[in-house]
This record gives C-alpha cells, sequence and structure tokens, in this order.
C-alpha cells in the first residue's frame, strides 16, 4: 500500500475517520450537549465534501484493483456528502424536541454515508458486498431508535430481515459470477468475458441475483415490500436522508456492474430490468393514490421514482450509455434536493408520539406558514415534473435517452405515470391551502433554512440545467 492507495478513498477516510472521533467523544459529552456530536459530524461530511470537490480523478484503481477513484465515484462522494449534511440538520432540531439526543445516532449516519462512498469507489465485487453490508447495518439500527414505539421496533426488525435476504442474493450472486469467471476484480471479469474463457450460465445467473439483490435497496416493485413500512416507523429525518442517498448507493452498485462488468449480457438483462421499471412506476404511483398518510405517500413516491431511474439503467447497455449515465446522476442530484425539502416540511410538521403525519393534519398549514406551503408547492411540482423545476429536467433528459435508445414503451409508461403522480402530490397542496384546519409546524432553524434554500435550488437551477448536466456528463466511469 501507498499513500496514492489511501489519497484514491479520501473522502470516504475521512468521513469514516469523522464517525470513530465521534463515536470517542460521545462518550465524555454530558447529557444536555449531545448537540456537539451533531456539530462534529457536519464537520467531518464538510471535509469529506471538500475532499470529494477537490480530488482529481484518476485513470487507475487503489489496493490492488479493489477499488477506483473516476470521476463517477468522486461526484456520488460528495451527492452523499451533501445530503448528509442536510440530513444531520434534518435530525438535530427533531431528536432535540423528541428529547432523544443521543451522539449514536449521528455516529452510525456517518458509518453508513461511509458505505455509501465506499459503493461508488468499489472495483471488486466483494468489496461491492463489504460497502452494502457498511450501509445497511447502521440503517438497520437507526430504523428502530426510537425503542419506546412499537412502530419503530417493527420497521427494524422488517428492515434487517429483508436486508439480510437481499444480501443474500448478493453474495449467492457474487458465487455465481466467481464460478463463471474465476475472478472476483471487475477487470478481471471482463478479461475472462473477452477472451472466451467464462462460463456465460453461470455469469447470467450471478448477474440477475445482483440485479435482484440491489433491486431490494432502490425499491424496485416486486422487491419493494418493506419500503412503506420502513419509511413510516423510521425516525423521520432518517426517512428522509435514506429515500435518498441509499437510492443513490442502490444505483451506483447497478450502474457500474451493467456498464463496466456485464455489457455482454445486455440484451438478457435489459427485459428484466424493463420489467422492474415498468412494474414500479406503475405500482409506485398507483397504490401512492390512496395514502393518507404523508410518509407512506412519500414512500411510494420514492418507489416510483426508482422506477424512472430504471428506464436510464436500461439505456446504458446502449449506444446511448455516456447520455444515459449523465441523465441519472442528473436525476438523483434532482430528486434528493426536492426529496429532502419535502422532508424537512414533514420533520417541522410532525408532533411528538408520531402525530401530524396524516394528510388531515395538513390541513391550513401552507396559508399559516406560507413559507413551508410554498416550498412544499415547489417541491411537489418538481416530483411532477412541472416545467421551471429541475424535476422537469431530469424527467426530460431520461426521457429523451429513452427515446434514443430505442425505449418507446418505457417512455410512454414513464410519462402517463408522472400524470398519474400529479394527482396524489398535488392532493397535499389542497390541503395545505385549501382545506380549513389548524395545521401545526415547528419554527426550527434549521429546518426552515432547509426547506426554503431546497425550493430555492429547485427553481434556480431549473433555470441553467446545463451546468449540472455538464458536470454529471464529467463524471465518468473507468471501463477495463
Amino acid at each position: 500500500m501507498s499513500i496514492n492507495d489511501f489519497l484514491a478513498i479520501l473522502p470516504v477516510l475521512v468521513v469514516l475517520v469523522t464517525g470513530v472521533l465521534v463515536m470517542v467523544a460521545d462518550v465524555f459529552l454530558p447529557e444536555g450537549r449531545k448537540g456537539i456530536a451533531a456539530l462534529l459530524s457536519g464537520l467531518g461530511l464538510a471535509a469529506g465534501l471538500g475532499a470529494a470537490l477537490a480530488a482529481v480523478p484518476s485513470t487507475g484503481t487503489a489496493f490492488a484493483g479493489m477499488v477506483v477513484a473516476d470521476g463517477f465515484s468522486l461526484f456520488l462522494d460528495a451527492l452523499f456528502a451533501a445530503v448528509g449534511l442536510v440530513g444531520i440538520g434534518l435530525a438535530y432540531d427533531y431528536f432535540k424536541r423528541m428529547r432523544l439526543q443521543r451522539g449514536e445516532y449521528y455516529t452510525l449516519l456517518l458509518f453508513s454515508i461511509g458505505g455509501m462512498m465506499l459503493m461508488g469507489h468499489a472495483n471488486d465485487l466483494v468489496m461491492f458486498f463489504l460497502a452494502l453490508e457498511l450501509l445497511s447495518i447502521p440503517l438497520y439500527i437507526l430504523s428502530g431508535f426510537f425503542r419506546a414505539r412499537l412502530a419503530s421496533q417493527e420497521a427494524a426488525l422488517k428492515y434487517f430481515l429483508l436486508g439480510a435476504f437481499s444480501s443474500g442474493f448478493v453474495l449467492y450472486g457474487i458465487a455465481m459470477v466467481f464460478g463463471g469467471t474465476a475472478s472476483i476484480n471487475l477487470e478481471g471479469i471482463v478479461a475472462a468475458v473477452r477472451d472466451g474463457s467464462a462460463n456465460l450460465t453461470f455469469l447470467l445467473v450471478g448477474a440477475a441475483l445482483l440485479v435482484v439483490g440491489f433491486a431490494f435497496k432502490v425499491s424496485a416493485v416486486p422487491f419493494h415490500a418493506w419500503t412503506p413500512d420502513v419509511y413510516e416507523g423510521a425516525p423521520s429525518p432518517l426517512t428522509g436522508f435514506m429515500s435518498s442517498a441509499t437510492k443513490a448507493a442502490g444505483f451506483a452498485a447497478l450502474i457500474r456492474l451493467l456498464l463496466v462488468v456485464f455489457p455482454a449480457l445486455g440484451e438478457n438483462l435489459a427485459p428484466v430490468v424493463s420489467g422492474l421499471a415498468a412494474l414500479t412506476m406503475i405500482a409506485g404511483n398507483l397504490i401512492a393514490l390512496v395514502q393518507t398518510n404523508i410518509k407512506r405517500l412519500l414512500a411510494y413516491s420514492s418507489i416510483a421514482h426508482a422506477g424512472y431511474l430504471l428506464i436510464g439503467l436500461v439505456a446504458v447497455n446502449s449506444s446511448a450509455a455516456g447520455d444515459a449515465v449523465a441523465a441519472m446522476l442528473f436525476y438523483l442530484v434532482g430528486y434528493a434536493i426536492a426529496n429532502l425539502g419535502a422532508w424537512s416540511v414533514v420533520v417541522a410538521a410532525e408532533q411528538a408520539e408520531g402525530r401530524g403525519l396524516e394528510l388531515e393534519d395538513y390541513s391550513g398549514l401552507g396559508r399559516k406558514y406560507p413559507w413551508l406551503g410554498v416550498a412544499m408547492l415547489v417541491f411537489m411540482l418538481s416530483f411532477i415534473g412541472v416545467p421551471l423545476t429541475l424535476g422537469f429536467w431530469g424527467k426530460l433528459y431520461l426521457f429523451r435517452v429513452a427515446l434514443e435508445s430505442g425505449l418507446f414503451g418505457l417512455a410512454v409508461i414513464g410519462i402517463a405515470a408522472s400524470l398519474v403522480s400529479a394527482y396524489y402530490y398535488l392532493r397535499v397542496v389542497v390541503y395545505m391551502f385549501f382545506r380549513d384546519g389548524e395545521g401545526v409546524a415547528r419554527r426550527d432553524v434549521w429546518l426552515n433554512l432547509i426547506a426554503i434554500g431546497s425550493a430555492a435550488a429547485v427553481v434556480l437551477m431549473a433555470l441553467v440545467p446545463g451546468d449540472l448536466l455538464q458536470v454529471a456528463a464529467q463524471a465518468v466511469l473507468r471501463v477495463p
């Protein structure tokens, strides 16, 4: 090992070392000063974000080929660190209000973010598995952070059982790929396919198992059953973080695997991924229509958006692969901004013992707190894909790539699903502005800043979408 090996994953190391430091510091912090753990975590994530932005993408690998630091991984490093910073802002006032300020929340959050970053850097199937477990296990624990609430315990148990089940698919997929190629390194797998020594049957079964395993993580139908229950039972700040960051980590793995390792299997896997995309868009949007709990509504919304992203994943194995990756990265950023903003409103409106989460509780909220109401309107319009929002450009780029790749059926389903989604998204706005009620929201500084800042970003970045798309296009994957 050399210093260059460590520099290749510097953002990951910064975040993980910060997690260890926060864990040690928490032992010495008095009960009334646990907020210092949030401050230290924020500083560590800011340092990780700076390291990702300052890093120069390399063309080689590190740690004997197990990790890579290309533009793709560094783009995701910056995204995960930024989402983590907002996640801490969502959590600080919330747990203070709930009288549950505990430093281990931030420690586990940092370890999970480190796992997500490592997922983007993985250049070895075992490294994919290690990253998957590092990002997942802390989230299992955090989902049950409200130990006194039955719903939180249920969320943690369901997430753990189904997460472990999905990890089994990934592990068996790795075993099958190794059996077919005698390698777990991505370059070794590609070389075995190119020289004809690979057993394509084993390779295809292994690829299918890996796709299924990561489909659990992105909440693709029919592997989505855990999502609404976990989102509803977990603490709201964690749910907002998970719905943005975990999805990006899952797609990071799927993009690298399908574009780098299994392009030769594109014809075999494309129908499977296309079916997942269609089912996810249709089921996510239709089930969301009947939800009356805001957390479950946003959970099915998250499932639907995974379906839109799966369209780009189908296009990854086409001639428009570069445009597909750029469109997916653009969409992930736009979705993360709007989603975290929407969850900031949910966190502000939530009361003790899980009250304030039904749509009826939002009656009159927009008139009473106009800045939150207008912000929520912007987020809902962005989710739909209305012009002058970042969500519009995200869907436009994805659907354009689909059409360029000949995926006309998926593009039509995506557009129709977006039109259906307008009903339940605008339903939230109707409750906030056009229903009489006494909606209550907190005036926490961080929550208001996140809501207003995210709404401004959704609109202002939509005026110059080319800049973000250019950055996404430059996040090139290293292909052996």
